[in-house]
């Protein structure tokens, strides 16, 4: 390292610190985050099968309704630390700060420390980046592997062996959260197929490779849950037919897309059953109209509102992460524009292409789909929105002597100001004097810049101090349920939550299954109080044939399940109700706690 650039790995240090303070501090007061999946993780450490499939229960009756591989992660810290709410949601810290790491040195690999820097700063200090990174939803690892594969993939412009692993990462992103890690593809391969040296048959070569690459370390575990015999594992929640590659295609794949019409399981739009878990609720449902798809907002904005071009810009998204989207957009035309002419092997170009494709893809998927879809996954956008900045705000900065690079910056810098302005508006009793002091300090710089005034670090704040001030508000509260939100709404939460008295009663069960009731989320809640398995009827909504009426009679015929508890959500076709039916029917009902308990034990 030369003289010069000694300043580098105290700054790296630093930035890594800060992201680290900023993501662990006050981390437990979101308790359990995800209860869903907090007690797929308490069941992990308690059975290694369940470890294994993902299973909600140590007794492994039902699978959660994602891959498993965010759940081994969180599994093995829970194994080697002990269960509770700080090593349930550490490990998406961890993550988080893994993240600005891998895209720092992904970013500087090309453009030099300065953007890498930006970069990173830009991510950790994005609002939905800081809310999914202290949350134990599978996007923290699904964006982690998706910035290794971005890293890989620059690397392999240099050394072709690199494309491989970049597959590598995002087969394991598939084992994540299935097909939303293959919206970046396209532009890994793009990119590499642009500006890779070798010739055009090679680069050909190497991206077969690379897709082999995806396929077999996606698809071992595919291959796994449907050699293993039915009987003896657990059912994949969510799928219609017990099968992992049905789920990916079916309600985590064509449905999310398209909508429950495409022929996979789970409502379309709005009927999400998650929305008796939202974090905010008040403030994401709103009080008028179905979100337009615009710029407005309104009943739905958990679920997206309507499809649109303007999504991203709307009631849901708007605030989590679309602060930097329009210097973005600008940015990632302009740096096209000036390189157009540069060599086949340019790497700011290669940047760019990587970089914008991913963000337009993505960006595109999620505005039109209609599916469900909820505002937590445009954590997947801030990398690229990160990225996009940092190479293209340092590209102009640098080519400032001349004129067109210096009104282009200007134009970012203005852009982003203003649409600051109209995001704090959309909250206008937080801090109303922020979107002021923003608003004017953008139009000071940008029209500093476009002078040819110095002030890189004015322009760096007129860039990031909206989204950071909203980033603060978001870590400052407590997040719970299934959709969380970020920014400076209540840090009062609606979620299934069970009685002290029933789960003292069900942790004094020595049976296989302290009880069953119907849906994986109040089965959750009711393990996560007892520390005993319990069986959620019907998986996420009721509706999984898992267990089935005979199944269930014969595990109390075996006197595997002490109790019954009454209350939970479900009661869709897969048999919940009917079991509720058959124990009302034949065993006695007391209360406990204010819940109806059902003992089945004789």
């Amino acid at each position: 390292m030369s003289t010069a650039d000694r300043w580098v790995r105290p700054a790296v240090s630093g930035l890594l610190a800060l992201t680290g303070v900023l993501y662990f501090w006050n981390l437990t007061a979101s308790g359990y985050g995800n209860s869903f999946y907090a007690a797929a993780v308490q069941a992990g450490t308690q059975s290694a099968k369940a470890w294994l499939f993902g299973s909600l229960d140590a007794g492994n009756v039902i699978t959660v309704d994602k891959p498993p591989a965010a759940l081994w992660v969180g599994t093995a810290f829970a194994r080697l630390f002990g269960f509770s709410s700080f090593t349930v949601l550490a490990p998406q810290a961890l993550m988080g700060v893994a993240s600005v790491g891998v895209l720092y040195l992904t970013v500087r690999r090309v453009s030099g420390p300065v953007p890498g820097l930006l970069a990173g700063a830009i991510l950790a200090l994005t609002p939905v980046a800081a809310l999914m990174f202290r949350f134990n939803n599978p996007d923290a690892l699904l964006t982690l592997l998706l910035i290794v594969g971005a890293y890989c993939t620059v690397r392999a412009l240099e050394s072709p062996r690199w494309l491989v692993f970049a597959g590598v990462a995002i087969g394991f992103g598939f084992l994540t959260k299935m097909l939303q890690a293959f919206l970046v593809l396209p532009a890994f391969a793009l990119a590499y197929l642009i500006a890779a040296p070798p010739g055009l048959g090679k680069r050909l070569l190497h991206l077969l490779a690379a897709g082999v690459a995806v396929v077999v370390s996606a698809g071992w575990f595919v291959v796994l849950v449907e050699l293993w015999p039915a009987g003896s594992r657990p059912y994949v929640g969510g799928s219609d037919g017990n099968s992992l590659l049905e789920l990916a295609l079916g309600y985590n794949g064509l449905s999310r897309i398209f909508g429950a019409g495409s022929g996979g399981f789970g409502p379309a739009g709005g009927a999400d059953p998650a929305f008796g878990g939202v974090s905010g609720f008040g403030r994401m449902v709103g009080a008028g109209g179905g979100d337009s798809g615009g710029l407005g907002g309104g009943a739905g904005t958990a679920f997206g509102g309507s499809p649109g071009l303007g999504r991203m810009f709307g009631a849901s998204f708007g605030t989590e992460v679309s602060w930097l989207l329009p210097a973005a957009l600008i940015g990632l035309v302009a740096g096209l524009w000036f390189t157009r002419r540069a060599a086949r092997t340019d790497r700011t170009r290669a940047s760019l292409v990587l970089w914008g494709g991913w963000l337009l893809v993505t960006g595109l998927v999620f505005s039109f789909m209609s599916g469900i879809v909820h505002p937590y996954y445009s954590v997947q956008l801030a990398p690229a929105i990160a990225a996009v900045v940092a190479i293209s705000g340092h590209a102009l900065w640098r080519g400032r002597a001349h004129v067109a690079p210096r009104l282009v910056l200007g134009a970012m810098i203005a852009v982003t100001a203003g649409w600051a302005f109209i995001l704090l508006d959309r909250t206008p009793d937080w801090f109303p004097a922020l979107r002021w002091v923003i608003v004017g300090l953008g139009l000071v710089v940008s029209t500093a810049v476009i002078a040819g005034a110095r002030g890189g670090l004015a322009a760096v704040v007129a860039f990031g101090l909206g989204c950071s001030g909203y980033t603060v508000a978001t870590v400052s509260l407590p997040h719970n349920g299934s959709i969380p939100v970020s920014g400076p709404v209540s840090g009062e939460v609606r979620m299934e939550e069970t009685s002290a008295a029933v789960g003292r009663l069900l942790a004094a069960t020595t049976t296989k299954w302290a009880a069953a009731t119907s849906g994986s989320q109040s089965a959750a809640s009711l393990e996560l109080a007892s520390g005993r398995p319990v069986i959620g009827i019907g998986g996420w909504s009721g509706g999984d044939p898992a267990p089935t009426l005979e199944q269930f009679k014969q595990y109390v015929a075996a006197g595997q399940v002490t109790y019954y508890v009454d209350g939970g959500r479900g009661g869709g076709p897969g048999g919940s109700s009917e079991i509720t039916e058959w124990v009302a029917a034949n065993f006695p009902a007391t209360t406990v706690g204010g819940e109806t308990v059902y003992q089945l034990t004789r």
